[in-house]
């Protein structure tokens, strides 16, 4: 795993935007503790999970970590990661408004500090070196140990890098964008370079695109077994050779379909850890037991060129 404070633990990141979504509270506290109990350290977040419910407003998911930090005594054992920037348009990265945002967030989550602070999208009619001060200012009030952007582009992470340095501002030291077998394109061979060549760990969301990669949505039919399923709808055509490749691979090892997809993705290129979320304890287990998982080249090389 690649060194970096916020990246401890076993290779694998809870997603937390169930919380309060998919998982009430009884089942995210279930969850937290058997991720805790598997080895896992870290935590991902946002101040804008869940907003796409209808009758939430966003902080939901912190609002519950931050009700297991309490109840559980756990929060010093954790890495925690949460984001800001998609809760109202490019106002969010003035100075002032990023610093309201984390104490929004820290006020929720019932902490003094984050260990991982990500400008959670760009808005690139911003000067970079702006986002760049706006977020410096977040680690100078001492509540943020370091910072992370997602949904950024090579160039763009690459301008913010020289502008830090330029600055003498903390860097963005982490990237999250959307990245799995079959979906590929946020983190193509520009950005796994930059992110190689820099030290900067990729922590990728959607690490089973949204639960297709689990292997069960197959038919129109499958589209109900979940309030994500109509998203697959158009991944089951295209998705239909990766998961064929995948079928092979589960029965060569035994493993789960949401395993291998874990395993490939956790050797790819600057990847620090996959980042997957779960709803039972069942669910976590799975995840966890595929950090273990060790695939041969030929099978990972039969993954990649199957997309």
């Amino acid at each position: 795993m690649i060194d970096h404070p916020a990246i401890v633990g076993i290779p694998l990141v809870l997603g937390g935007n169930v919380f309060g979504f998919t998982a009430d509270e009884d089942a995210s506290f279930a969850v937290l503790d058997a991720f805790h109990a598997a080895g896992g350290r870290m935590i991902d977040t946002a101040d804008v999970y869940s907003a796409w419910v209808p009758g939430h407003k966003g902080g939901e998911s912190e609002t519950v970590l931050g009700k297991w930090f309490a109840a559980s005594g756990k929060r010093a054992d954790m890495k925690l990661h949460t984001k800001t920037g998609m809760l109202g348009g490019s106002e969010l990265y003035q100075p002032e408004r990023v610093l309201a945002s984390l104490d929004a967030s820290l006020e929720r989550l019932q902490t003094d500090y984050v260990d991982l602070y990500y400008a959670h999208r760009d808005y690139e009619e911003l000067a970079i070196g702006d986002i760049v001060a706006a977020f410096d200012g977040a680690v100078r009030s001492g509540k943020v140990r370091s910072l992370g952007a997602s949904n950024f582009t090579a160039a763009r992470l690459s301008a913010a890098l020289d502008a830090a340095e330029e600055q003498g501002a903390t860097p963005f030291t982490v990237l999250q964008n959307e990245y799995n077998l079959i979906a590929r394109d946020a983190y193509g061979a520009d950005l796994q370079s930059l992110c190689v060549t820099r030290g900067i760990p990729m922590l990728p969301f959607f690490g089973l695109a949204s639960g297709f990669l689990t292997g069960k949505y197959r038919t129109e039919a499958d589209l109900g077994k979940s309030v994500r399923g109509q998203r697959m709808g158009k991944l089951l055509e295209s998705g239909k050779p990766m998961l064929a490749a995948m079928d092979d691979v589960v029965r060569e090892t035994g493993a789960s379909h949401a395993q291998v997809a874990l395993a490939w993705l956790r050797v790819q290129p600057g990847i620090g850890a996959p980042i997957a979320s779960a709803t039972t304890v069942q669910q976590v287990q799975e995840l966890c037991a595929s950090t273990q998982l060790e695939l041969n080249e030929e099978q990972l090389a039969r993954l990649s060129s199957a997309a």
